[in-house]
């Protein structure tokens, strides 16, 4: 039930042009509606992060990746359905989210998280969600929600109950882009 409460609760806070710092697929995130360009800015002040490093979003579908992109290749399908370790895709030529969810390049990152929570979060809420590390720029990424800081926890609009007590170290995902000539190309492993 908790669970349930909580996700209602998350996404009226989403609505709402509202912070959240939740467990993703891989680390501690925090998180806000990618459409929404007041609330990326907030997270760009909370993080003390240059507005010129975008950050990666969550979308709960390739369905939903191709409303924000304007092409999605038929190798990161197959690939994305076979890879096992979470992975985020850089795409070329985003379309309808704002500049400021957008690279100067016109690429967007975008991950389909393969946890169960965020993906009905992302659902509920329908539309992708900014994910960027639980923490602040330059400083090491939480592990596990016991080593977010206070600064982060205080500073977002609402904290998921979900996963808080799990002490299992994660890692961020791995970064991919397909090259001009279609060649698989990784940005981080």
């Amino acid at each position: 039930m908790l669970q349930i409460d909580n996700l209602t609760k998350t996404v009226h806070v989403l609505s709402l042009g509202g912070t959240i710092l939740f467990p993703t697929d891989t680390i501690w995130g925090i998180g806000c509606d990618a459409t929404n360009t007041e609330a990326i800015q907030k997270i760009y002040t909370l993080k003390n992060r240059p507005t010129d490093k975008p950050f990666v979003l969550l979308a709960d579908s390739i369905e939903m990746v191709q409303e924000y992109v304007q092409h999605v290749h038929p190798r990161i399908d197959t690939l994305l359905s076979l890879h096992v370790r979470p992975l985020t895709v850089v795409y070329d030529e985003a379309k309808n989210l704002p500049p400021i969810a957008i690279a100067d390049d016109g690429s967007v990152a975008i991950r389909i998280p393969q946890d169960d929570y965020c993906k009905n979060l992302i659902r509920s809420f329908g539309k992708p969600l900014v994910a960027t590390s639980a923490n602040i720029s330059n400083e090491p990424f939480p592990k596990s929600f016991g080593t977010v800081s206070s600064a982060i926890i205080q500073g977002v609009d609402h904290v998921v109950h979900n996963m808080q007590r799990d002490n299992i170290e994660s890692e961020p995902s791995a970064i991919v882009r397909l090259s001009p000539k279609g060649e698989l190309e990784f940005l981080r492993k």
